[in-house]
């Protein structure tokens, strides 16, 4: 039976700073350090911040993921390439070659959006959890700050991208609108919670309902709530705030599940995946399984919080597939790819010469 690997995986795509040690599938640390109060009072990341701080923390955060997986002997290291932001990116890069030339490891490349396809898979240090027997072809449905997603998994390492967002994600539009109701930031979970309370009782239109495809559009769906609170001017009560942030969720919920019904019909999938922030939205979840289950699918998300966020522990359970096809990557061709799009993840890089028997020290 072959050994599997262990792995110090490091994760920057954006603004929290993350390591994490895992054993295959099995995570043994997953250490996320967030930098949102740093940049609350400009109402979103700002680049040159972001990189500073990533610089500052990568060493005492990859030192305390170490220690509470009782430092062990490692086969690899990893790191996210992209999609992110690129001075986060380029942080968690240098400082993952650095670390490769101190002890010798070889380094695996990882998207970080696969990591979220595959934050399903992460067991348990005991190895509990995690899915474990998946059926193929698998649909996975990624909604995030960032990126808003369908992808046809054949396999693992082997995806189809289906449909993506043509200008804000999800998650971005929550924090958009949030911010226009004066929430604070990260606004987006505020407005998700205020939601639950609240009646659906303004006209927001759910985007692109003459489309046909399985992409997704938010942008105007932004547009018209400010010109809602533009025009009207409304006092932002709570009983207000509440009404409005549940009508801007239905429409966001309409459009994410429309193109979510479309694509069960078109690809018959036999199970879906689901990953990304918004994820946490318990509403999004309770409906997106209830639509599967009219398929009769069955529906795989993370166990664990702090795997449906940004997390490093993702990564891993990305790289240990990697590893097992030996699809290291040569540390003078690693470079930041901020606009990796999902189709890359099924192209490996070529094979680079590495050295697995080395320890961490």
């Amino acid at each position: 039976m072959t050994k599997e690997p262990t792995i110090l995986s490091i994760e920057t795509s954006l603004d929290d700073t993350c390591a994490a040690v895992t054993y295959g599938r099995r995570v043994l640390s997953n250490v996320v350090s967030s930098q949102s109060s740093y940049h609350a009072d400009w109402g979103g990341t700002v680049p040159d911040l972001a990189k500073r701080l990533h610089e500052q923390w990568l060493p005492r955060v990859v030192s305390l993921a170490l220690k509470r997986a009782n430092n062990p002997h490692l086969d690899a290291l990893a790191v996210t390439v992209g999609p992110g932001l690129a001075p986060s990116l380029e942080q968690g890069i240098a400082y993952c070659k650095l670390l490769a030339t101190k002890y010798q490891l070889p380094i695996l490349a990882v998207n970080h959006l696969e990591g979220h396809l595959l934050s399903s898979f992460a067991q348990t240090r005991s190895g509990s959890r995690g899915l474990t027997n998946p059926v193929y072809p698998a649909l996975g449905f990624l909604i995030s700050g960032g990126h808003t997603e369908l992808v046809l998994m054949h396999q693992i390492g082997r995806y189809e991208l289906l449909g993506e967002t043509l200008d804000d994600a999800a998650g971005e539009a929550y924090d958009k609108v949030a911010r226009l109701l004066m929430l604070g930031y990260p606004g987006g979970p505020i407005l998700a919670n205020l939601a639950q309370s609240g009646t659906p009782r303004y006209p927001l239109p759910e985007p692109m309902t003459t489309r046909k495809d399985l992409n997704f559009s938010f942008s105007g769906l932004k547009a018209a709530a400010r010109r809602y609170l533009e025009n009207e001017k409304p006092s932002l009560t709570l009983k207000f705030t509440q009404d409005f942030a549940a009508s801007f969720q239905q429409a966001v919920f309409k459009h994410l599940l429309t193109r979510f019904r479309r694509a069960i019909d078109l690809y018959s999938p036999r199970m879906v995946l689901l990953g990304g922030g918004v994820v946490s939205n318990v509403a999004l979840r309770t409906l997106t399984r209830s639509a599967a289950r009219e398929y009769g699918l069955p529906v795989y998300f993370p166990s664990n919080q702090k795997l449906i966020t940004d997390n490093a522990g993702m990564i891993g359970i990305v790289a240990s597939y990697k590893f097992a096809r030996q699809e290291f990557t040569d540390p003078n061709k690693l470079d930041r790819l901020p606009n990796l799009n999902f189709a890359k993840a099924s192209e490996p890089p070529q094979p680079a010469t590495s050295n697995t028997s080395s320890s961490q020290g």
